[in-house]
């Protein structure tokens, strides 16, 4: 199981517009056939400002999700419009310990 972890660092005054591009990415995704992840915003103390996560069963999923959003159009203008709102962005890609 592989599980991929988007943060997202909002410039000032945009914590808003992240939010609702992070919900308009996933809603592409769910167009796409993909599965929309889960989308969490920052209670409290640092960090980024919104996280979205999704998880794989297996390194093939992973890939192959990654290569469908490569292919997509509008899930590329939907990043970069993202990387416009915001200061920060980091990936990681995790699996589960045993």
């Amino acid at each position: 199981m592989l599980v991929e972890t988007t943060n997202y660092y909002a410039r000032p005054g945009q914590e808003a517009a992240v939010l609702a591009q992070r919900r308009h990415a996933s809603a592409i995704r769910a167009r796409l056939g993909l599965l929309p992840g889960e989308i969490f915003t920052k209670v409290e103390g640092a960090g980024p400002d919104v996280r979205w996560q999704c998880v794989f069963e297996t390194q093939e999923a992973y890939e192959a999700d990654m290569a469908t959003r490569a292919r997509s159009p509008e899930f590329a203008e939907a990043r970069q419009y993202m990387h416009q709102l915001v200061q920060r962005f980091e990936r990681h890609l995790e699996k589960l310990a045993l």
